[in-house]
C-alpha cells in the first residue's frame, strides 16, 4: 500500500450576494428560500447586501433565528434587530472559522452608505473580509471606493478580501483604476438574475494578502434554482487557498 498523500492546502470559499431583502422576482418575501440559495453556495463566509429591510429601525429581512436554526453565526454589526448595518451583513458556518473583530465605515455620498468588516481566524490564517454595497451614481462610487480603500489602510495590516455589489456597469477596469492596491476578481454577470448582464457583483483581493501567498483557485456565480427567482441579483463565490509559508 502507498504513503498517504500529503494533507491537499487548505481553502476557503466565500461568497457575495445582494439578498433584495429576500423579496424574489416574484415579489414574494422568502427567507428560507434564501436560504436554500446559501445551502447550494456551500461558502463558508458569505457577505450580504439588502439584509435589512430599508425604513428605520431597519430589521432582519433575513431573520437571525432562521440563519442560527440552519447552523449559521452572524457577526453583531447592527443591533436593535438588524442583521448588518446599512444593509450589509456577514454570516459563517464552519467550525475552522473564529470571529476576532468587526467594525464599519461610513462612505460618503448623497444617499446613507457603508461597509463593514469582520476579522477572522480561518484555516488560511487570519484573514479580515469586508462587504460593501455602493452607490448608483459613478461619482460617488468613486469616492466611495476611494474613501474605503483609504479607511482600509488605516486598519493593522491583515490579508483583506473585498466583496459586495459595487453597481457599476462600466465594461472597462474602473475599479481596478480607482483601487489598483485591490486586485479583482475577473468579472462575470450576475444581474439581472434571470438573464444576467451586468457583473455589479465583485470580489476582490488586497495587496497584503497577495504577498502572503492568497490565490484565488476557482470563482463563479452561482445560478441554480431557487436562485434566479430568489433575488434580483445572483451570489458570486470564490475559492480561497493560500500558498504562503
Amino acid at each position: 500500500m502507498s504513503e498517504p498523500s500529503i494533507a491537499a492546502a487548505a481553502s476557503l470559499r466565500l461568497a457575495s450576494y445582494n439578498i433584495q431583502k429576500c423579496v424574489g422576482l416574484d415579489l414574494r418575501r422568502l427567507p428560507r428560500r434564501i436560504l436554500t440559495v446559501l445551502d447550494g453556495l456551500d461558502a463558508s463566509v458569505v457577505v450580504l447586501q439588502e439584509a435589512d429591510k430599508r425604513l428605520p429601525p431597519r430589521p432582519a429581512a433575513l431573520p437571525h433565528f432562521v440563519l442560527q436554526e440552519a447552523g449559521w453565526q452572524v457577526a453583531d454589526l447592527g443591533g436593535a434587530g438588524s442583521l448588518g448595518w446599512h444593509g450589509n451583513a456577514v454570516i459563517w458556518r464552519d467550525a475552522s472559522v473564529g470571529l476576532r473583530g468587526i467594525g464599519h465605515i461610513a462612505l460618503p455620498g448623497l444617499e446613507p452608505r457603508g461597509a463593514v468588516w469582520v476579522e477572522f481566524d480561518t484555516a488560511l490564517g487570519p484573514l479580515r473580509v469586508v462587504g460593501a454595497h455602493l452607490g448608483l451614481l459613478t461619482r460617488f462610487r468613486r469616492q466611495q471606493v476611494l474613501h474605503m480603500v483609504q479607511e482600509l489602510a488605516e486598519l493593522p495590516d491583515m490579508p483583506t478580501v473585498v466583496a459586495g455589489d459595487f453597481n457599476d456597469w462600466s465594461r472597462t477596469k474602473i475599479l481596478d483604476r480607482w483601487a489598483p492596491d485591490l486586485a479583482f476578481v475577473p468579472p462575470r454577470p450576475s444581474f439581472p438574475a434571470p438573464r444576467p448582464m451586468g457583473a455589479l457583483d465583485r470580489i476582490a483581493l488586497d495587496r497584503v494578502a497577495r504577498n502572503k501567498g492568497l490565490t484565488v483557485t476557482a470563482h463563479g456565480v452561482y445560478g441554480a434554482r431557487p436562485a434566479p427567482i430568489a433575488s434580483d441579483h445572483l451570489p458570486i463565490w470564490v475559492d480561497l487557498a493560500s500558498s504562503g509559508p
